[in-house]
């Protein structure tokens, strides 16, 4: 019988953001770009995460992540290039929230 996985949900990733504490690695892969009202790939280079207070709700506390809710995240486990952590997209763009493996 196969073992289901468990869901990966935004409380997943709050608690990884707030467990990991300075040892959190962010990844941008792609952001949305108001100039051409799209979003756009960015250079994607691994990055200590930098905490923030502005917009707590949509960055869970990390500069350079956005969360936009209501269910129009989704979320993928990630392991490679000696990170552990996980990928989230959604219609602002994407990253990687990780730490080393």
């Amino acid at each position: 019988m196969e073992q289901r996985k468990k869901r990966i949900t935004r409380a997943t990733i709050k608690a990884f953001i707030r467990q990991s504490g300075d040892k959190l690695w962010i990844k941008n892969d792609s952001d949305f770009d108001g100039m051409v009202d799209c979003v756009m790939p960015c250079s994607s280079t691994w990055r200590h995460a930098e905490p923030t207070e502005r917009l707590a709700e949509n960055t869970l506390g990390v500069r350079g992540a956005w969360f936009v809710g209501r269910s129009q995240d989704w979320f993928s486990p990630y392991c490679a290039d000696g990170f552990e952590g996980y990928d989230v997209s959604n219609c602002c763009g994407s990253f990687t929230v990780a730490t080393k493996s």
